[in-house]
Formats: C-alpha cells, sequence, structure tokens
C-alpha cells in the first residue's frame, strides 16, 4: 500500500507531475526539508513549500506517483505549509516537488527536494586535503573515503537544501571514495559537512561521517597576535602558553596548528587592559608539539567565518639535557679498564712461566748431581 503523510488532510485539486495544467505567474514556490534532506531511520522529518501571501493551496507531490502525495492551506493565512512525516522509512525516500494554487492561476514547480534515509552502518570518513582552515579564494575538495565497497557516495552541508552525490571509484579492492570539489572557497563554503555511502540497489544511506567543519580564513580584516610563554624555544617536559590577542572584539580564538589533520582549539575570548584575548595552555610538553602555529578569531553570529591569521609563531621543543652513565661515557672506578684487565693477565701468565722454568731448572740440577756421583762411585 502506498504510503500517506499522517494526519493530514487531502483538500483540493489533484496535480500530478505528469497532469498538463495551465501555469499562471505566480512565482515557483520554495521546498526544504527540516532538519535536512537526509533522515535517520525511523526519526521525524518536516516538509515546507513556501509561496506567496493570496495562495489558497499548496500540493506536495512525489515523484513516481499520478496523485498530489498531499495538499494542505497555508498555515495561519500565511504564505507556506507543514508536511510532516513522523517515522521515515524508505517508503518516503524519492524526489518531492510542491506547487501553489490562488485564484490567478498555479504556481511554477518547486525545485526538487530529494529525501534519503540514512542509519546503515558502516560509515564513511570525510577529510580534506587542505585542512579544515582554508583561505577564502582557495580551491577546496572534500573526499570520502570507506573501507566498504560503496557505489556512490552524498555530501550534505548542515542547514543546506542541496545533497551532493558523485559516483564511487575504487583505488584498490575493498575500498571506495569519492572527490567533490567544491570550486574557489567564498563565505557560503564554511560550514559542517558529513558524508554518506550508498549501494545502486538501495535507497538506504550509510551512517554518517564524523562531521568536519570547514572554516574560511581571512574573511574579516581583524588580525590577532600570537606569542608565547616562556618563550619559543623549550624543554620538553615544560609548560608552555600561547597567548591570542586583538584591540578588535572577538567572540572565539582559534588556535591551528599547520599540518595537523584534528581541528584547531577553540576558546571563548575573555576581556583584559582594553584587549580581548585567550589562553592556550600545553604541558608537559613534547617533541609532538613543535610546529608553526597561527591563531584566528571568529564572531558567535558565524562561527565558520575566521579573521585574518596572526603572523606564524615557530614552537621548538629540545630534548632533555642528557644524562650521562659510568658505563657508556666514561671509567667506572669500581671496575678495571681492559688494559688493567690485559696487564694482569700478563703478570700471572709469567709468574706462571717462571714457575715452570725454576722447576725444570731444580731437576735438571738433581739430575745432573745424581749423574755426578755415580760415576765417582765407580772410579772409587
Amino acid at each position: 500500500m502506498t504510503p500517506t503523510l499522517p494526519g493530514l488532510l487531502c483538500l483540493g485539486l489533484s496535480v500530478s507531475l505528469g497532469t498538463q495544467v495551465q501555469a499562471g505567474t505566480l512565482p515557483k514556490p520554495t521546498l526544504w526539508a527540516e532538519p535536512g534532506p537526509l533522515v535517520t531511520w525511523n526519526s521525524s522529518v518536516t516538509i515546507w513549500c513556501q509561496g506567496t501571501l493570496g495562495d489558497q493551496k499548496f500540493h506536495l507531490v512525489k515523484e513516481g506517483r499520478q496523485t498530489p502525495w498531499d495538499r494542505l492551506s497555508p498555515l495561519e493565512a500565511g504564505d507556506k505549509a507543514k508536511f510532516s512525516i513522523p517515522y521515515m522509512t524508505q517508503d518516503y525516500t524519492g524526489r518531492y516537488r510542491c506547487y501553489c494554487i490562488s485564484p490567478s492561476g498555479r504556481s511554477e514547480p518547486s525545485d526538487t527536494l530529494e529525501l534519503v534515509v540514512t542509519g546503515g552502518s558502516g560509515k564513511p570518513s570525510l577529510l580534506t586535503p587542505q585542512g579544515p582552515v582554508v583561505a577564502s579564494g582557495q580551491s577546496l575538495t572534500l573526499q570520502c573515503r570507506s573501507a566498504i565497497s560503496y557505489d556512490r557516495f552524498a555530501l550534505a552541508k548542515e542547514g543546506a537544501r542541496v545533497l551532493r552525490q558523485r559516483p564511487a571509484w575504487q583505488p584498490q579492492a575493498g575500498l571506495s571514495q569519492a572527490h567533490f570539489p567544491l570550486g574557489q572557497v567564498s563565505g557560503l563554503h564554511g560550514g559542517r559537512y558529513r558524508c554518506y555511502g550508498g549501494h545502486n540497489l538501495s535507497s538506504l544511506w550509510s551512517a554518517p561521517s564524523d562531521p568536519l567543519d570547514i572554516l574560511v580564513a581571512g574573511w574579516f580584516p581583524a588580525t590577532p597576535s600570537l606569542s608565547v610563554q616562556p618563550g619559543p624555544s623549550v624543554a620538553a617536559g615544560q609548560n608552555v602558553t600561547l597567548l591570542c590577542r586583538s584591540w578588535v572584539p572577538m567572540d572565539t580564538f582559534l588556535l591551528s596548528k599547520e599540518g595537523a589533520a584534528h581541528p584547531p582549539l577553540r576558546l571563548r575570548s575573555q576581556p583584559r587592559a582594553g584587549q580581548n584575548q585567550a589562553q592556550f595552555s600545553m604541558g608537559p610538553v613534547t617533541s609532538a608539539h613543535g610546529g608553526t602555529y597561527r591563531c584566528y578569531g571568529s564572531l558567535s553570529r558565524d562561527p565558520y567565518l575566521l579573521s585574518q591569521p596572526s603572523q606564524p609563531l615557530e614552537l621548538e621543543i629540545s630534548g632533555p639535557a642528557d644524562t650521562i652513565r659510568p658505563s657508556q661515557n666514561q671509567p667506572d672506578p669500581t671496575s678495571a679498564s681492559p688494559r688493567q684487565d690485559y696487564t694482569v693477565g700478563n703478570i700471572v701468565r709469567m709468574a706462571v712461566a717462571a714457575l715452570i722454568l725454576l722447576g725444570l731448572g731444580i731437576l735438571l740440577f738433581e739430575v745432573q748431581h745424581g749423574h755426578g756421583g755415580t760415576q765417582d762411585a765407580a772410579r772409587s
């Protein structure tokens, strides 16, 4: 049985995508979904159709159906209607459009809204080679990858009404990925992104990837300063504080490390001596903390748009002082050196040889003495 939207009253004209009806001069309405076009299995979603004041009916149609999915009057004599789906399943996936009916005729159809359901296993990963902080005007590409052989990937931006889809390709057996070129960066690119994997024979998409925040730097002219205490070169094991400051009011400061895959650190700014500042404490530091740092400022009304970057700060981490061990670097007074060992051995060997020679001398003397005594006895 074809599902219908529960609890909604179906009234008015029947208009489908395949019906030829003379359109009036009304502009096309706007169609969107809240919280978004990708809906978790069994969760609720609301579809909004917004036209102009004076519209008497709003018609929601689904691709493949010959009759309207539903029809509603505007809310409180306003300019939009609300279509609710309390429990999202695969039956509600598909492409939707809406029309407005008024005394002057029917509007043009809205742009297409595609609803998809998510909640499968095997969430992919989303990353960008440029890093999470990008400069305005820089080229931006997002990459969606998975150890599962998906046939396609979808990219969604939080709050956006457009779902980007691209076919997957396999760099090697058992892996799949897709690249989403977004062009040159502007303020519109700042936001939170997720990607999904899917198979061609199923309308169910995977669980979402972990969110990726794209931050656009240089969107407003303020430039914070970055300093370090106790200094830019410290020994491993010390505590280090990076101080980000600005004379221009900032709500938040962000500390970014060049080449780091993790998102920048965020701290609320604190007023001090007429400036706004934030202290990023690290320690005890290791060699992994070394690198080039920059800080940015942002405002609460749009946290994904950042200030100009501070001047880069190079943090150098040196190793602790070497510990000299006697057995490795200097003689141990409690043990004999190899030369001393050899000398003692030679003395022992010489003493043994001398004793042997002395014994042989004694034996020879006794033999000669005994032989001489025998000869004397014979003569007498």
